[in-house]
């Protein structure tokens, strides 16, 4: 398609999401002049001004709809760099200025079908562009809205599709609220879900109050799961698949097992559900320390799939003294043009890849809350799914505006760093890629991100942010970096 066609098209997209953002809030406007005042704390959105009518019951759902529309825009400045591509591995980070965006739309649907049963379907486009075609960033991808199969043109898809029941077994009384994928219900305390079809992973596993719902908070990805959870996942992010869950009070216990991409990091998920897929478990314990709310989870996972040791890759590039190449393979592989490096294409066979993290919430005030994750993988073989990472932490905070008279508005700082195993390492050396990453060459150090933002609520459920974040060692390198990323978001729910 012509540049002047696809830019019509990127016009007339971001036009219908303006028009119909602004016929949502006129109309919620005129429905808000006349409502009593809302209990929820974000203020109004569309269900709770059919309940303040009279028109919904917010507390026992039939039905609920609701929606968002985000705009990320980020800007690379240039950076020092011994080399880029080295011997044409094609994998760096460009180190020009460069600009990238996102711009996502996501509508939310649920239905009760019968008690404790219930429908959700959600619908969402995307246009995008990334940085140097989403090369040259292991752990640390600067905004958490990209996508390895999206382009400029928007893309509609079903993102999610699924089929929950409860169980409830007793215990008191809880009034769950209403939201997206959640119907307004009060259930037991101690209860069974079973969600089965179409989903992430990410909407049931590994959530955090302060570090998961980046449209409100930091724009890079490091902050929005384990860096290193390698979940099985198409090249968008979703999958189908089971996940059941047992609620017990303060305890929690998640079982997930899901389908994995027939090749890694694209779109085409493999249908042979025991053959290769992806399991995780979790348990989650909610407590109060003076009053104030926090939780812990701990996550292990365990993928089975058609992927490559990078021990196995190197052993087979030695072996046929070089002839199995990053050049001369034939099945699926990433592109590299570089003779003289091994190539994953070779070793890949039915592996098994696991890992184990921890995840920690706290609120220390009404105000403020701190987070921290760290997860362990193997490290042996390439990334199939998530981003191009073995180890990983993240740690940080988020302070509400309360005390500056903006109770809407927040402040969040947040560290992450990445790390790899010692034969990923020897890999990248030799001049292999893995999925996003490989210089050619590498002087290893962690990968390293700070990011910092404020989000301004502009009016009612309205938000801009402005973000900064400082990337060091990107793709672990210490040749190259350090990189000065400038963001700003729009984020509209409703």
């Amino acid at each position: 398609m012509s540049q002047p066609k696809l830019l019509s098209k990127n016009i007339q997209f971001y036009l219908n999401m303006i028009f119909f953002l602004s016929t949502l809030i006129y109309s919620a406007s005129t429905y808000a002049e006349s409502a009593e005042p809302s209990s929820r704390e974000d203020g109004y959105d569309l269900m709770q001004l059919l309940a303040d009518k009279g028109l919904h019951d917010i507390h026992d759902e039939r039905w609920n709809a609701y929606g968002q529309m985000t705009f990320i825009n980020s800007w690379k400045s240039t950076f020092p760099a011994q080399y880029t591509n080295a011997n044409d591995s094609g994998n760096s980070l460009l180190n020009s200025q460069e600009r990238s965006f996102t711009g996502t739309a996501t509508l939310y649907l649920a239905g009760k079908a019968w008690q404790g049963g219930e429908f959700y379907l959600v619908p969402e486009v995307i246009s995008e562009r990334s940085l140097s075609g989403l090369k040259g960033l292991g752990s640390v991808i600067q905004n958490f809205e990209l996508q390895k199969a999206g382009g400029q043109e928007p893309s509609y898809y079903i993102s999610r599709g699924f089929y929950k029941q409860t169980w409830g077994f007793g215990g008191s009384k809880q009034i769950v609220a209403s939201d997206p994928m959640q119907l307004g219900t009060t259930e037991d305390s101690r209860r069974f879900v079973l969600r089965a079809g179409e989903f992430s992973i990410l909407d049931f596993f590994d959530k955090n109050s302060y570090s998961g719902d980046l449209r409100r908070q930091f724009n890079n990805m490091a902050f929005l799961t384990y860096a290193a959870y390698d979940f099985a996942a198409d090249a968008r992010g979703y999958t189908w698949g089971m996940v059941g869950e047992l609620d017990y009070d303060d305890w929690s216990y998640k079982f997930g097992h899901i389908l994995a991409p027939v090749n890694p990091n694209q779109l085409a998920l493999d249908i042979e559900p025991f053959k290769y897929f992806g399991q995780q478990i979790e348990v989650e314990h909610r407590h109060e320390i003076d009053g104030q709310p926090g939780a812990v989870r701990l996550l292990a996972y365990r993928n089975v799939e058609n992927m490559g040791k990078f021990s196995d890759a190197i052993s087979a590039f030695n072996a046929s003294a070089g002839a199995k190449n990053a050049t001369t393979c034939t099945s699926f592989n990433y592109g590299s043009a570089n003779a003289s490096a091994p190539d994953l294409c070779w070793a890949r066979q039915t592996n098994i890849k696991m890992g184990i993290g921890l995840n920690v919430e706290q609120q220390l005030y009404d105000d403020l809350g701190l987070f921290f994750r760290g997860m362990y993988s193997d490290g042996k073989t390439e990334v199939y799914s998530y981003t191009s990472t073995d180890r990983s932490i993240s740690l940080g905070g988020i302070l509400k505006g309360t005390r500056w008279g903006r109770s809407k508005d927040s402040i969040g700082l947040g560290y992450a760093a990445g790390f790899l195993s010692k034969e990923h390492i020897q890999f990248l050396n030799l001049g292999g890629i893995d999925g996003f990453i490989g210089d050619g060459r590498i002087k290893y150090r962690p990968e390293q991100v700070v990011d910092i933002y404020y989000s301004y609520n502009v009016w009612n459920e309205v938000w801009v942010t402005a973000d900064y974040q400082y990337i060091a060692n990107p793709a672990y390198n210490a040749d190259r970096g350090p990189i000065d990323i400038y963001g700003a978001k729009i984020h509209v729910q409703f």
